[in-house]
């Protein structure tokens, strides 16, 4: 690329995005045709657990800018990124910014670069649960209604951006799952459940035994923020435990209010495994080697379908309708009789399998590294939106 052409702002903020971020860091940094690429963390995720040790796991270099805005409302969250975001703007005056996902920074940050006439790039465009009561569906709209150019991880995100008016092929491509390039590039490196639960000093006779264990991830406030929501989600766990040992890495806002609701001692005596936040390799490993995971995450049910595990979603609907028609998911919600039975179909049967879809292959960051030299290329001074 030319001297003088901006920096790529590539801009990071939770979990989910680090992994989306890393290997297109790497595709991006591994060509000469496309200029050079700044990391910026918005320090939305902050914990270690959920941080630094990610990008540890990940090889993701360290942040070339954080803007360590830690936690908050919605609104004040989203507002103090945009605050923090617009000098580094001005500092680099970057060719486009690349945001990721549906958290608040990929939505702030896309604001921002819009009102400087800044190109935005949003990868894992065009995904919508059409549930607008859910921060991150407010957050996926209008991200992609700024974004210049879209990529999406699966075709009928095109169907949904066509639907709102986003068309035409020199904004939308498909490309693929970057979740999935990380995920596949772990593997090798994952450590096992065995290992997890013996670095926490638990007995790990069982985790190898049959029918094996359900792995648990659940952080969305519909199912934790609630006492008796929590209560009832913490007896059907326990119901899970019955039927097979349960392993529960638990996230700290969850932690926190199993504590503020009293509800700690309903698991004690039964055989779910309470675990601190886990890394990304351990919690790869813990997936691989689960014989289902019940979760409230997005990436997650990605994840499991391309391992081939079972997945429970304790969700009403979810943006990634994929990994329903053709992967491993199962929408459950909070309904107790539906999760059982099927985790007994689990047991029984080994439980739904699916395909891996389209293009989760762990060639999308080459893919959108190579389509964004020659967009770059083309551009000539065009702004944002053209």
């Amino acid at each position: 690329m030319p001297s003088g052409v901006g920096p790529v702002l590539c801009v990071v903020g939770a979990r989910p995005n680090y992994m989306k971020m890393a290997p297109l860091l790497r595709a991006i940094k591994s060509r000469s045709d496309l200029p050079s690429a700044v990391l910026v963390h918005t320090g939305q995720h902050y914990d270690f657990e959920l941080n630094d040790r990610l990008f540890i796991d990940l090889a993701l270099p360290a942040p070339d800018v954080n803007l360590e805005v830690g936690s908050g409302s919605h609104a004040l969250q989203t507002a103090e990124v945009m605050k923090r975001f617009e000098p580094v703007i001005d500092q680099y005056r970057p060719s486009c910014v690349v945001v990721v996902g549906d958290v608040n920074s990929t939505l702030a940050c896309s604001l921002v670069a819009s009102k400087k006439h800044v190109p935005v790039v949003h990868v894992e465009a065009g995904l919508r649960s059409f549930d607008r009561s859910m921060p991150e569906e407010i957050n996926r709209v209008l991200t992609d209604q700024i974004a210049s150019l879209l990529y999406t991880t699966e075709r009928s995100a095109h169907a949904n951006l066509a639907r709102e008016g986003i068309v035409g092929d020199d904004r939308v491509h498909f490309v693929g799952n970057l979740m999935i390039d990380s995920l596949l590039s772990a593997l090798p490196k994952a450590v096992s459940a065995i290992d997890v639960l013996g670095r926490e000093g638990l007995n790990v006779e069982w985790a190898s035994e049959k029918p094996g264990y359900a792995a648990i991830t659940l952080h969305r406030p519909s199912n934790v923020d609630d006492a008796e929501t929590l209560s009832s989600v913490v007896a059907i766990l326990g119901e899970v435990a019955a039927r097979m040992p349960v392993i529960w890495p638990i996230h700290p806002r969850t932690r926190a209010n199993i504590e503020k609701f009293g509800l700690a001692g309903q698991m004690n005596g039964s055989r779910i495994a309470c675990l601190p936040p886990q890394g990304y390799l351990q919690m790869v490993g813990l997936m691989r080697d689960a014989a289902l995971v019940l979760t409230d995450s997005g990436g997650i049910q990605e994840e499991t379908t391309a391992l081939g595990i079972p997945c429970l979603t304790m969700r009403r609907n979810t943006e990634r309708p994929i990994t329903v028609d053709e992967g491993t998911n199962t929408l459950v919600g909070a309904d107790r009789q539906h999760i059982l039975a099927v985790v007994d179909d689990v047991i029984c049967t080994g439980g739904k399998r699916g395909r891996i879809p389209e293009y989760w292959d762990g060639r999308a960051a080459p893919r959108i590294a190579d389509h964004m030299a020659h967009w770059l290329a083309s551009l000539d001074g065009v702004g944002a939106n053209q």
